[in-house]
């Protein structure tokens, strides 16, 4: 009897100092959209906190990671969700129209940000076939203007960057306004940066009796799919990579017209307040 508890409690020493010598890592929060969840992990990789298998691209999850030395723990999250989950884990990953609204400043509040020339540009996407129609030109003339590159650099600080490289007037040279003049054109956005940019792009058709009408979407899925159907003319919320990626997931095929702004995604603390705690584990 006495023999086999001691093996017992050999074995309760052994399990116990197992279970003190392995770290269980600090929880990141990571989108759990494609493309987004990418960006997050690239971000990481970037900052040297993790490494992705080769080839590893726009669509990887963290299936990709390779190598994670300090035992990274991830929650995979919708991103419109992962500010109201930060104050519960000890890091979020999160895209600045998600940050902004939850009172989150991407410049002075997060830990690491991605470079200005990211790849991640926020685009006007529209039906294939649409590009060219006065509606789609005129739209895309307004939002290209310098009052719309002037509102980005004064509202947001640096969390939303304006990538027009030589803004104009806000009308195109090639359309005939008069024969624009009352007409409506729809677009679907989400409701922060992509919808207030909109109001400044809505006044400068207006001048020209235009009607801009703003469709606010807080979802992903949407925006794409009205757009696809015909019921709505444009949209303004996603980067390049998710739009291409959603083509080829759903058959959709929307097009690439406009790149106005970028907005950097960030690394934020919840329960931590450094990055510096991530190798201290």
């Amino acid at each position: 009897m006495k023999k086999t508890i001691s093996i017992l409690s050999a074995l309760l020493v052994v399990a116990g100092l197992t279970a003190c010598g392995s770290s269980t890592g600090l929880e990141i929060a990571v989108p759990n959209d494609t493309t987004n969840e990418a960006r997050a992990l690239l971000l990481l990789e970037n900052n040297g906190y993790i490494t992705l298998a080769d080839g590893a691209g726009i669509t990887a999850t963290i299936k990709d990671i390779s190598e994670n030395p300090y035992n990274l723990q991830f929650q995979e999250v919708e991103a419109a969700q992962i500010p109201n989950i930060l104050q519960d884990v000890d890091y979020a990953i999160i895209n600045s129209n998600y940050a902004i609204p939850a009172g989150i400043n991407p410049v002075s509040d997060s830990l690491a940000i991605e470079d200005s020339s990211s790849a991640y540009s926020n685009i006007l996407a529209v039906k294939e076939g649409n590009e060219e129609t006065p509606k789609i030109k005129a739209l895309v003339a307004a939002l290209k203007s310098q009052a719309v590159a002037d509102f980005i650099e004064q509202n947001y600080n640096g969390a939303v960057i304006s990538i027009v490289s030589d803004p104009g007037d806000g009308y195109a040279t090639d359309v005939n306004y008069d024969e624009l003049s009352g007409s409506v054109i729809t677009v679907a956005a989400s409701p922060t940066p992509h919808a207030e940019i909109l109001a400044v792009a809505k006044d400068i058709l207006a001048a020209r009796n235009i009607t801009l009408d703003i469709i606010e979407f807080t979802d992903y899925i949407q925006p794409n799919n009205v757009v696809d159907s015909g019921e709505i003319d444009a949209n303004y919320f996603q980067h390049a990579p998710y739009l291409e990626d959603f083509n080829k997931e759903n058959g959709t095929k929307l097009s690439n017209v406009a790149a106005i702004h970028v907005e950097p995604m960030g690394i934020y603390g919840g329960k931590q307040t450094s990055l510096d705690a991530i190798k201290a584990e």
